[in-house]
């Protein structure tokens, strides 16, 4: 007999339609799974038939055959258990199989017949309406994930026995609807208030924030640098629907939502060790998963001492930067991450940390020092858009009370700019005005002929690349849309100039 299941798997963040195919035929015992699997997949025999045996379904004596299809798609995970399991109560007449028509089904199966939670149901669930399918069964676990944002209905089982009875016409399974999307707000104690001092690097963050702008901080240990960083999800927008939906499908491929907080509801912060790999950095490996940049997507990725990175993870991290989004090459597929996240990186300006001191010496070797910089290709420092140097703070100032401003009252500023751009590209798939590209930028950052005078003395001056021209636009845009102006004008350039112009200074 032959039955016939609909699942799904997830190729990078996108749902792939999978037929799970169930033949039983005479013959001695023989339970194989083709079509591709991995081997989490293989291993779903002895999860299968250990359930269907202990739930009291018994398992076929003959040949047991699941074709996995399409064969040429890998399959990996353990969200086949379920179908699998239906599948040969199907074939076997212990359920209708009419009762599974339009339905997508996903889950793991312990020994025992209970159902586990699986990664990747929100990509999954998105999709599912674009398939053709009515309805998406999951373990309960994944319940509140699904239905935050499947169109369809959506029941969730804890037990095998549940599935069985409901399809046969028992009681039906738990429904859950969409929890409302409420975001987090940030620490109280994550205030830029609490930053003394560094006016211009705190003007710096806010431009960063406004316009999704990659920032680059240099200066000596103790300068507030990661004091900042660590601030700037208090003064970014809040997340749109369409983002979060895009940041908790990340985060489910990588098994990082928490059941009781399906949907990621405020901008991630990711700011891993300076020991990672290029793999953990850019996504990939054995199993393909995402790394830091797509699980920093929409959100922040902050590298503290840029310098103690490995130079490979550093340069690996050009082309996410420029194209939005990772694309990873194996001999069977290509998978891709999107990627498109605000950089942020700190470090000191030599190994010491103490060249330009006002206060301390600076006693490190100039070999030391070429090779500190040479962790940083000029590529690199070049996708910075804002470069800027902070001086250690004096102790006079340091036992002031904050005299600063409120993350909040700087937020309101963030979140007008980013609806002035929101409205400007309104018809486009970009949101922000570091994602500009260079026709845009042609369009929306003219300048009149004494900002190109001033562009041009600028660029011949400090010796930038075309690259650095057209990032300089892009942060003077920000810069006038924090002002509510239409035109770019030259202070905004200067402006804009300027953090090109500090760091500069900070590494001669």
């Amino acid at each position: 007999m032959l039955s016939c299941i609909s699942s799904a798997t997830v190729v990078g963040v996108c749902a792939s339609l999978i037929e799970v195919e169930v033949d039983l035929s005479r013959g001695l015992f023989v339970f194989s799974v083709v079509g591709l699997p991995a081997s989490s997949v293989s291993e779903s025999r002895t999860r299968v038939k250990s359930a269907l045996v202990n739930c009291g379904y018994g398992f076929p004596k003959g040949r047991v055959t699941v074709n996995l299809a399409p064969a040429n798609i890998k399959k990996d995970g353990t969200a086949f258990d379920l179908p699998m399991a239906l599948g040969i109560a199907a074939a076997q007449g212990l359920i209708p199989t009419e009762a599974l028509d339009s339905t997508l089904v996903l889950g793991e199966l312990s020994l025992d017949g209970r159902l586990r939670g699986v990664s990747g149901v929100m990509p999954i669930a998105a999709q599912a309406h674009r398939f053709g399918f009515n309805r998406l069964l999951v373990p309960s676990a994944n319940l509140a994930e699904a239905a935050q944002v499947c169109s369809l209905h959506v029941e969730g089982a804890e037990h095998l026995a549940e599935v069985v009875e409901a399809l046969n016409g028992g009681p039906s399974l738990n429904t859950e609807a969409p929890r409302p999307a409420i975001e987090c707000p940030p620490p109280v104690s994550s205030d830029m208030l609490d930053i003394k001092g560094q006016k211009a690097a705190r003007r710096a963050a806010e431009v960063a924030a406004a316009g999704g702008h990659n920032l680059l901080m240099s200066g000596p240990p103790g300068t507030g640098k990661t004091m900042i960083a660590r601030r700037l999800p208090s003064i970014v927008p809040k997340l749109t629907r369409t983002e979060m939906i895009e940041s908790s499908s990340i985060a489910s491929v990588a098994g990082l939502l928490h059941e009781k907080h399906p949907l990621v509801r405020s901008r991630p912060f990711r700011s891993p060790h300076h020991s990672i790999s290029d793999v953990a950095l850019i996504g990939g490996g054995v199993r393909s998963r995402p790394g830091e940049v797509s699980l920093a997507h929409n959100g922040v990725l902050f590298l503290d001492e840029l310098p103690e990175f490995k130079r490979a993870a550093l340069e690996s991290l050009r082309q996410p930067l420029e194209d939005g989004e990772v694309v990873v090459s194996r001999a069977q597929q290509s998978v891709r991450y999107p990627a498109r996240f605000m950089l942020v990186a700190s470090m000191n300006p030599c190994p010491c940390g103490f060249l330009g001191h006002p206060r301390r010496p600076c006693d490190c070797h100039p070999t030391a020092l070429r090779s500190y910089r040479s962790k940083m290709s000029g590529p690199l420092m070049d996708r910075f858009d804002i470069q800027v140097n902070l001086k250690p703070v004096s102790p006079k100032r340091l036992r002031e009370v904050p005299l600063g401003e409120r993350s909040a009252e700087i937020r309101q500023r963030v979140v007008r700019a980013r609806k002035i751009q929101t409205t400007r590209y309104s018809t486009m798939s970009i949101s922000s005005n570091a994602a500009m590209s260079p026709k845009l930028v042609r369009e929306y950052c003219r300048l009149d002929s004494e900002g190109g005078d001033l562009l041009c003395s600028a660029l011949e001056r400090l010796h930038l690349s075309a690259r650095a021209h057209d990032r300089i636009l892009k942060v003077a845009r920000t810069i006038a849309d924090l002002d509510g102006c239409a035109e770019i004008q030259t202070a905004h350039l200067g402006e804009a100039i300027q953090y090109r112009v500090l760091n500069t200074a900070a590494l001669s």
